[in-house]
């Protein structure tokens, strides 16, 4: 009876997801602007990244370079549009991505028409 209930008890302690124990950063996508402009990760350090669009309509957060170099899982990487590494947000939706970042300097930008042009650009550094 002991060792069961010592079985259990290791069992409900087994360790959390990857991704409750992630740090957490938001961004925020507003009409032609990134917040932060300049997004500070810890290169290793498992992140999760809350993309929240504020705007007016669609955006993106377009760093292809910064994806395709962070590990992922599938599920992750298929919400950054796989190579295109790309997060869409409709007005009002929000996305988490849970990712290990590489380090580096990555640029970002709002692939939608106009919108990198008029200020929505962005860069993402890992250190």
């Amino acid at each position: 009876m002991r060792l069961m209930f010592l079985a259990a008890a290791i069992a409900l302690a087994a360790p959390v997801s990857a991704a409750s124990q992630a740090a957490k950063t938001e961004v925020t996508l507003a009409n032609f602007s990134f917040s932060p402009e300049e997004l500070h990760l810890h290169a290793g350090q498992s992140t999760t990244i809350h993309f929240v669009n504020k705007g007016s309509g669609g955006h993106d957060f377009t760093a292809p370079e910064f994806f395709s170099a962070a590990t992922m899982d599938a599920a992750n990487r298929a919400k950054v549009e796989g190579a295109k590494g790309r997060v869409s947000l409709g007005k009002d939706e929000a996305l988490d991505v849970t990712l290990i970042p590489k380090a580096g300097t990555y640029k970002a930008h709002c692939s939608h028409f106009m919108h990198s042009s008029l200020g929505m650009t962005g860069k993402v550094v890992v250190d």
